[in-house]
């Protein structure tokens, strides 16, 4: 989101969604940042809440075109520094670090990090200090009250500002369907624990995020503390380790570690593989070991792998073939499903309520979520007494302005999204929707030649089929279509056509009807006739 006061602006986190299965060829999705390259000579700074890529994986194709100061915690900036030294985008950039606690002057704004507990350590909430009041932006939290890092949100500085008196609330809405509180990190730890010790002669090889530095730090010590040694898999999951132990956030002594290629040293009870790809990712650690595609580590019926994640909306196909490729194998799968191995970092409804009691905003915004959980967010803001023309849903594009008066809503700027393939780059909504039909429906191809001095048929109409159907039976819709469409170019040249795009699209309605009279689901149709 962008924030401007008095003409400048600053950006809050820069983050990308991944695709959905219908979405064929696309990598990732972005912001759509014409609006923020329209005002570039606007922008002061982004301040980023916390590490994960739904809020720091569009930097990348942010920061080509938007060059300004990068501010988060340590952590925080150390992984955003390290996907765009990757990327070769960090030169010239400058990235700041802050303390909890600290009050930044960034632009025209007063910028306040407050600590808050989440998935990823030194995670902020922010408190913006404007001359309409105080905007406070909750970033991805939760209340954890046994935190694995002894850092817990800081509720009395909430509390305080809430005192000072809050203009706008902008709240994570991603767990407000759910009752409740939600479960500490640290009973991840004890499941964990009590599986590890349940299977002392199995080498345990477990997948979570490379960013959930408190999961990692809880296997590691259940991993000491049965003397096995650690592997780490995946080239994130090693990277994102050196940074946290470089920070001092993770704590892990070097002889505990050890290389893969020394694997066939040790028996597999004396064996802890960390790794990538709990979401199913294809070219993930996880899913090349389901597959049998790494060379150092064969898993099998010695072996117990554990998915310490839940899968992110959208990933469950992925997800689930990963497993059954694994239980072909023979091999021990525990997920999310069957046992407590992992824990939200997102806020449930018991904590919902105690932020918005801590804060008492004379406004509300329900932030991060799909839209019914922005609507049970503002249901609960409600709740908590809030009236109904003071609390706002919004959707991409949509401007609020804030007032001394209060909050309203102040028209739209452009918005959506940008879907990035690999190797094609950026694409927009209409080549999307033709893969999506040349997936579902397949290609017919109809071609013929047309002698231009006769206009007869030079050569025959031949319908090719691709992800079409196969077989016998098909043979004679695809003679039926051949004949249909010979007629109707036959007739069109006998009255004098002789345009090519005119008789290509004869060839296409003809193709069309005798198809779609035969099957309820019609085909793309490519026509190809060609004037000799």
């Amino acid at each position: 989101m962008a924030i401007e006061q008095r003409g400048r602006l600053i950006i809050v986190d820069a983050g990308l969604m991944f695709p959905e299965p219908n979405m064929y060829g696309i990598d990732i999705i972005l912001p759509d940042f014409r609006w923020l390259y329209e005002r570039v000579k606007d922008i002061d700074a982004i301040v980023l809440t916390h590490g994960h890529e739904d809020h720091t994986g569009a930097l990348r194709y942010l920061v080509d075109r938007v060059k300004v100061p990068i501010y988060g915690a340590p952590l925080t900036v150390g992984f955003a520094k390290h996907r765009l030294t990757e990327a070769k985008l960090a030169g010239g950039l400058e990235f700041i670090e802050v303390a909890d606690g600290e009050r930044r002057k960034i632009g025209t704004f007063d910028v306040e990090f407050i600590p808050v507990t989440h998935s990823v350590p030194s995670a902020h909430a922010l408190a913006i200090h404007t001359d309409a009041g105080i905007i406070v932006h909750s970033g991805d939290f939760k209340f954890d009250l046994t935190p694995i890092d002894g850092r817990r949100s800081d509720v009395a500085r909430l509390a305080a500002l809430g005192d000072e008196g809050v203009a706008v609330l902008l709240g994570d809405s991603t767990n407000a369907e759910e009752p409740g509180y939600t479960a500490s990190e640290a009973t991840v730890g004890v499941a964990l624990r009590r599986l590890f010790l349940e299977r002392p002669h199995k080498r345990m090889v477990v997948a979570c995020f490379a960013s959930h530095i408190h999961r990692i730090q809880q296997i590691m010590n259940i991993a000491v503390e049965q003397n096995r040694k650690i592997i780490l898999l995946g080239r994130s999951m090693e990277a994102n380790v050196k940074l946290a132990r470089k920070l001092n956030l993770l704590h892990v002594d070097s002889a505990h570690l050890e290389d893969m290629a020394n694997i066939d040293r040790y028996q597999p009870g004396q064996i802890c593989v960390i790794c990538t790809g709990s979401q199913g990712e294809p070219m993930a650690v996880l899913s090349r070991l389901a597959r049998g595609d790494e060379r150092f580590l064969p898993v099998g019926p010695t072996d117990t792998v554990i998915l310490s994640s839940h899968p992110i909306p959208g990933n469950e196909w992925t997800v689930g073939r990963v497993i059954d490729d694994l239980h072909r194998l023979n091999t021990e799968v525990i997920h999310s499903g069957r046992e407590a191995v992992h824990a939200s970092g997102h806020a449930r409804q018991g904590e919902l309520r105690t932020l918005h009691q801590l804060v008492r905003p004379r406004s509300f915004v329900p932030i991060h979520g799909e839209y019914r959980h922005l609507v049970h967010h503002a249901d609960l803001a409600m709740e908590m007494g809030l009236p109904e023309d003071r609390v706002w849903i919004c959707e991409d594009g949509d401007v609020l302005a804030l007032t001394e008066s209060g909050l309203r809503r102040d028209g739209t700027v452009p918005a959506g999204f940008h879907y990035i393939d690999g190797t094609t780059g950026d694409l927009d909504e209409t080549p999307l929707s033709d893969r999506r039909m040349l997936a579902e429906h397949g290609v017919l191809l109809v071609t013929a030649g047309i002698d231009r001095a006769t206009g007869n048929l030079a050569q025959r109409v031949v319908v090719t089929a691709r992800g079409w159907f196969e077989g016998e039976r098909e043979k004679t819709i695809y003679a039926q279509c051949e004949a249909t469409v010979n007629t109707a170019l036959v007739e069109a040249l006998a009255a004098g056509e002789r345009d090519s795009a005119a008789l290509n699209k004869i060839a296409q309605k003809a193709a069309g009807r005798t198809v779609g009279g035969r099957f309820r689901r019609q085909p793309v149709i490519l026509p190809a006739i060609t004037i000799l």
